[in-house]
């Protein structure tokens, strides 16, 4: 197949340049005619319009080709759970206790905006372990703060296109896994707000594995448990920083702002 469209290219290139040499063909006879003359300058630049239409049909056929190819390898469908497939308001939630504005903010940095926060879905100490560190922060606001942690858990709500949507993607026949970071105590508490895990494959929690997103440990750990191949992959996350791990593990991915923004991004890809 391969000679075959070699042998045709040259030829092609061959009967191009008679095509366009002609028009100096007939300048140099002697006995040509105006007439002639204008018939192979006018098919001199018929021929170089047309093979700029079939470059640009080429192109395109090509371009629709490496398309399909690339949305027909997509199997799996990952999903990040907080803020994708679930509500986290820690905002409306940190407001319901009524603080003045000066002590709201300094227990929000003590806690939901604490390194301390993204470290407890490591999942490597127990629960009482994180609620001191956070206290330390802020040791004049300690009893608030255990009282704050202590109900975190309500943050968590289920989103309303959540069932729906994981429902029908495994009826379309794709394994779907899910990549979240969670601490242990939130996991626990809040598995009543996902009833769309009894659609997964397979779940990779932080505080299970002792991983966190974006690190790459935690991408090739999902990868290796469940014997998945990188390229088949699409991962939904809220995070720009965490879709960025994922593509470093060469898994594609969706930075998601909205349900109606993530389901046409995923078309694009040939899920539907």
């Amino acid at each position: 197949m391969k000679n075959w469209k070699k042998c045709a290219a040259i030829i092609a290139v061959i009967a191009l340049l008679v095509i366009f040499c002609l028009p100096m063909y007939f300048a140099l006879k002697g006995d040509f005619s105006q007439k002639e003359f204008m018939a192979s300058l006018f098919t001199v630049m018929f021929v170089a319009v047309m093979c700029y239409v079939i470059l640009m049909l080429f192109k395109y056929l090509n371009k629709k080709k490496d398309g399909q190819e690339k949305s027909s390898m997509i199997k799996n469908v990952i999903f990040d759970v907080g803020l994708v497939l679930v509500e986290f308001n820690w905002q409306d939630y940190l407001d319901s206790f009524g603080f003045d504005e000066e002590k709201r903010e300094r227990i929000a940095k003590a806690t939901f905006q604490s390194p301390v926060w993204d470290e407890r879905d490591r999942g490597l100490y127990d629960e009482e372990t994180y609620v001191r560190q956070c206290q330390e922060l802020a040791p004049e606001y300690a009893k608030d703060i255990a009282a704050v942690m202590k109900d975190t858990p309500k943050t968590v709500r289920r989103m309303p296109y959540a069932e729906t949507w994981t429902k029908y993607l495994k009826s379309q026949g794709y394994q779907l896994y899910v990549l979240s970071n969670y601490s242990r105590y939130m996991l626990d508490r809040t598995k009543k707000e996902m009833p769309f895990l009894k659609y997964m494959d397979g779940t990779v929690f932080s505080c299970d594995v002792k991983q966190l997103k974006p690190e790459a440990d935690i991408y090739q750990t999902l990868l290796d448990k469940f014997g998945l191949k990188a390229e088949e992959c699409v991962f939904i996350d809220d995070r720009p920083v965490n879709c960025e791990g994922a593509q470093e593990a060469g898994i594609h991915t969706i930075c998601f702002k909205s349900f109606k923004q993530a389901a046409a991004e995923l078309e694009t890809l040939g899920v539907k």
